[in-house]
């Protein structure tokens, strides 16, 4: 892996570690959980800009990487053992990333945050892979 730079998702993963470690603090902190819920948000979207941009520096014709569907870039990522959950993992974070346009509704925003833990456990697997170089 030469070209790929991980500064983004880095950053990203950071941050969202950094607040959801003062929203554990105070789970009764809405502007705190909100701030979680937001950088899950962006966290989500850098990480699948990144495995495309890993497919494509992995030899993948790069029509065909801007083609994939959300499942096949899992499905992918999980057959190059990228990743430490399966498809069906993938999808509930899609799920509620999906839902956070939706999360004024306080049932919806505790929802969300639920997952987040899972899914910042699941990003720093896929980091360091990534930083590995993971040659499979």
């Amino acid at each position: 892996m030469t070209n790929l730079d991980l500064t983004a998702l880095e950053n990203s993963l950071k941050r969202l570690g950094e607040v959801m470690e003062r929203y554990r603090k105070d789970t009764s902190d809405d502007a705190i959980r909100d701030s979680v819920i937001q950088r899950f948000e962006f966290t989500y979207s850098i990480t699948l800009k990144i495995l495309r941009k890993y497919f494509i520096e992995r030899a993948f014709i790069v029509e065909d990487v801007n083609q994939m569907s959300f499942n096949d870039m899992i499905r992918t990522a999980n057959q190059m053992q990228l990743l430490k959950s399966n498809l069906e993992v993938w999808s509930k974070f899609r799920e509620m990333r999906n839902m956070t346009s939706h999360t004024y509704d306080e049932n919806i925003a505790l929802k969300v945050v639920s997952i987040i833990p899972d899914f910042y456990t699941e990003i720093d697997f896929l980091l360091n892979k990534l930083k590995k170089g993971s040659d499979v």
